[in-house]
C-alpha cells in the first residue's frame, strides 16, 4: 500500500470515527460555496468522493478538485483554495442535512475553520503538498 492511500485510509478512519460518520459530508467552495467540490469522508471508490483520483473531485487535473495546485481549488494564491494560508473563501464541509462543520482551510486565523490535527496534516502534506 502506497503512503498515499495509508494516509487515506487514516484519514477516513479519522472521519468516520467522529461525528462526520452519521452523514455523508460534502466540500463546497466558491464565495457563495456553491459549487460541489466533492464528498469529503466517502470512500476511496465513490464516484464524488475527493479520495479517488480518477474521479473529477480527487483528480489532479480537474478545475473543481482541491489536488488542482493551478487551479482556483487548489492553488496556494487562490481566495478559494483550502491550500492559500491566507484564503478569504476557502471551501466550507457541511453535511447532507446543511450542518456546517468548519471552514476546510491552512488559514489559522480564519473563524470557524477545521481545526483537527490530522486532518489539517492531511491537507498541508497531502493535499498542499507543502513542507
Amino acid at each position: 500500500m502506497n503512503i498515499k492511500k495509508i494516509f487515506l485510509v487514516a484519514t477516513l478512519v479519522l472521519v468516520t470515527s467522529t461525528a462526520y460518520a452519521e452523514k455523508k459530508i460534502m466540500l463546497f467552495g466558491s464565495s457563495n460555496h456553491d459549487v460541489y467540490l466533492g464528498c469529503f469522508n466517502c470512500s476511496d471508490i465513490a464516484s464524488d468522493s475527493i479520495h479517488n483520483d480518477i474521479s473529477k473531485y480527487g483528480s489532479d487535473i480537474s478545475s473543481i478538485s482541491i489536488f488542482n495546485d493551478i487551479g482556483q481549488y487548489g492553488s496556494d494564491i487562490s481566495q478559494y483554495s483550502p491550500c492559500n494560508d491566507i484564503a478569504s473563501n476557502p471551501p466550507v464541509l457541511v453535511d447532507e442535512d446543511g450542518r456546517f462543520y468548519g471552514y476546510l482551510t491552512l488559514n489559522d486565523i480564519k473563524p470557524k475553520a477545521i481545526s483537527d490535527p490530522k486532518i489539517l496534516a492531511w491537507l498541508k502534506y497531502k493535499v498542499c503538498k507543502k513542507r
